[in-house]
């Protein structure tokens, strides 16, 4: 496995300055060989001045965000990091990558949950790259890596989680966000360790029901949401009517036997539990009769 180590160029002014130096000297000293008609220096000079533009192909620029791995005839030297105008072997092929924080969103894939559902998804990942060395030689194309791999763990995470929780304690894809994005982080992470990523966020962007499947999803929603609510109104005008028969006894209002009870709660249900307005009926008689 290949590991990052820092390479340590040389400042790239000063050599520079040493070339240009080198450049004026060589031409001054090839002026006066001609004058001097010596072949032996003219020849001299030639050679001297092919060899300094030779060597300013030692220069080089990194710029901030960047790095730029240094390779000799097929070995690795190693990687430069720090920003500024640098110094090398001019015979060093210099390859450039971005440790910049990157992103990009998923292709909508369509899968099936953990109940068969087949449901659609994509997903952003913000990634950069911190391991220049890996990035570079473990794997061909780094950034065609992260991406198809990306896609592999959206799957994984898709199908290990339903769409929608029908237990209290149920994670699911569409209400604990959260522990989903989490997931599919240290999902998408262990995938991309080897190319030298780091992951620092991955969430949902498009989460929805296949269309051949999404009419029928919306009316067990809507079914679901009408039994809670049904379940929420019986349950308050349960406690409504146990409230109003304690007050009725506590305060010796009205007694009343089993069966005016029973006749009593059924009214009191009907109309908190009823959709429609009850309509008063004034009993001017006895309640017996």
């Amino acid at each position: 496995m290949f590991r990052e180590t820092e390479a340590r160029p040389w400042a790239g002014l000063p050599a520079l300055l040493l070339l240009i130096l080198a450049t004026l000297i060589t031409i001054w000293g090839f002026v006066l060989s001609v004058r001097s008609q010596s072949v032996t220096w003219v020849v001299t000079s030639v050679i001297i001045f092919i060899i300094t533009s030779i060597l300013y192909a030692g220069l080089f620029i990194v710029n901030p965000g960047d790095a730029k791995a240094l390779i000799l005839w097929g070995s690795y030297k190693g990687t430069v990091k720090t920003a500024g105008f640098w110094y090398a072997n001019p015979f060093l092929t210099r390859r450039r990558i971005s440790l910049r924080v990157r992103n990009f969103e998923t292709a909508k894939l369509k899968v099936n949950d953990n109940r068969a559902n087949p449901i659609e998804i994509a997903a952003i990942v913000v990634w950069k790259v911190v391991e220049t060395a890996e990035a570079l030689f473990e794997v061909d194309n780094y950034e065609k890596y992260v991406t198809v791999q990306s896609e592999s763990a959206v799957r994984a995470v898709a199908q290990s989680y339903a769409y929608d929780s029908h237990a209290p304690d149920e994670h699911s894809l569409s209400t604990h966000t959260a522990e989903v994005s989490k997931s599919l982080q240290q999902a998408i992470q262990e995938r991309l360790s080897k190319a030298g990523v780091d992951v620092v966020e991955a969430r949902i962007s498009h989460l929805a029901y296949a269309p051949e499947i999404a009419q029928a999803m919306l009316r067990r929603q809507q079914a679901t949401a009408i039994i809670a609510a049904r379940f929420k109104i019986v349950e308050g005008a349960v406690g409504m009517v146990e409230n109003a028969l304690e007050l009725l006894s506590h305060k010796g209002i009205v007694h009343l036997d089993e069966e005016r009870k029973a006749a009593m709660v059924s009214n009191l249900l009907v109309v908190l539990c009823s959709e429609r307005d009850a309509s008063p009926i004034v009993n001017a008689g006895s309640i017996y009769t």
